[in-house]
């Protein structure tokens, strides 16, 4: 057998020691049983489209409290306990913390039926901040928490003292590049999911090609439920949400957006939905978020763009203490 040159050797040993690593964690229920948050998990009851589903949330308050609430949205491939550091972080500064897991996401309810709109989880999402007394939110979304940041801000603007987006996606409407797969599609792409298959996507649009063992931790938790008898219900809850990022655009209304807003944009963020189903050209000219956290600050009335150089997607989770360092001053403005 022809031996592999040395440096490929190293890293095919690098990639199967981090599988088998990933291998010998835990197997996980779809509702992530068995896997433990940083704070106290509680379940608000959502009596919504004719069924009883739990949400998910952390709500935390500080022990100096300055009276301000963050309400923190997550991205699509992740739930709640991203939030960690940043959680900690302000509840030291006196700031509440409220972090949901949105239906279909995380610890909460994964219906065998639902209607999945922005409108619907913001909706459902001000029925629990409503529930626990609170009255104004500064309002933190990422990714696709973005987006439904953005519908929540659109919904209840008398509610939200400041918008902040961390690379939220959405700032380009996909389907005018990209042709319509229909859920089918995306739940055949989310049934095949692997721990291999997932990293690759990261690694590549979150990351820009750089990798650091931390980030395995939000693989495993897309893929440890794959043995479950669920699996099925978790990868059609996965379609459903794909379907509505990619048909429920927010790009037209950002000029509606009233509150001060303050973008935080890592430079290096390669993220668009649909790239593999076009050629090479046009890919080219999607997910460019230097171009498009500049387009979308010249949209939004009251904002501030704030961008981090040589840093992806995950700007909280990449480089906590750059993206801290910016989220502080940005809220006490």
């Amino acid at each position: 057998m022809k031996k592999l040159p040395l440096l490929l050797s190293v890293f095919v040993l690098i990639v199967a020691s981090s599988l088998k690593a990933q291998e010998d964690r835990p197997e996980l229920g779809i509702n992530l049983e068995g896997y433990e948050y940083p704070y106290e998990v509680e379940f608000y009851e959502l009596h919504t489209q004719g069924q009883q589903l739990d949400m998910a949330f952390m709500y935390e308050q500080a022990e100096n409290s300055n009276g301000r609430t963050v309400l923190m949205f997550h991205g699509k491939n992740f739930n709640g306990a991203y939030w960690e550091q940043t959680m900690n972080a302000l509840l030291d500064e006196g700031y509440n913390v409220l972090v949901p897991d949105q239906i279909g996401f995380g610890k909460s309810s994964k219906p065998a039926h639902y209607h999945y709109t922005f409108h619907q989880l913001a909706r459902n999402t001000q029925n629990l901040v409503d529930s626990l007394g609170i009255s104004t939110v500064t309002v933190l979304g990422h990714s696709m928490g973005g987006m439904l940041a953005t519908r929540f801000s659109l919904m209840y603007p008398d509610d939200v003292e400041k918008l902040i987006l961390e690379n939220p996606i959405g700032l380009e409407d996909w389907k005018t590049k990209v042709p319509y797969a229909g859920l089918e599609n995306w739940y055949q792409s989310s049934l095949s999911r692997t721990f291999e298959g997932v990293k690759s996507y990261m690694m590549s649009s979150y990351f820009d090609g750089q990798w650091e063992e931390k980030y395995n931790e939000w693989v495993y938790l897309l893929t440890a439920m794959r043995d479950s008898p669920d699996w099925e219900r978790y990868a059609w809850n996965s379609a459903l949400t794909y379907d509505m990022v990619f048909t429920q655009p927010v790009v037209y209304e950002f000029k509606n957006l009233e509150m001060p807003t303050v973008l935080i944009i890592g430079q290096r963020d390669r993220t668009a939905l649909g790239t593999g189903s076009v050629p090479d050209s046009v890919a080219a000219t999607m997910g460019n978020y230097p171009r498009l956290g500049k387009e979308t600050a010249e949209k939004i009335p009251n904002s501030t763009l704030i961008e981090l150089n040589d840093i992806g997607h995950l700007p909280h989770i990449e480089d906590f203490d750059l993206f801290i360092s910016k989220l502080l001053p940005a809220l006490k403005k």
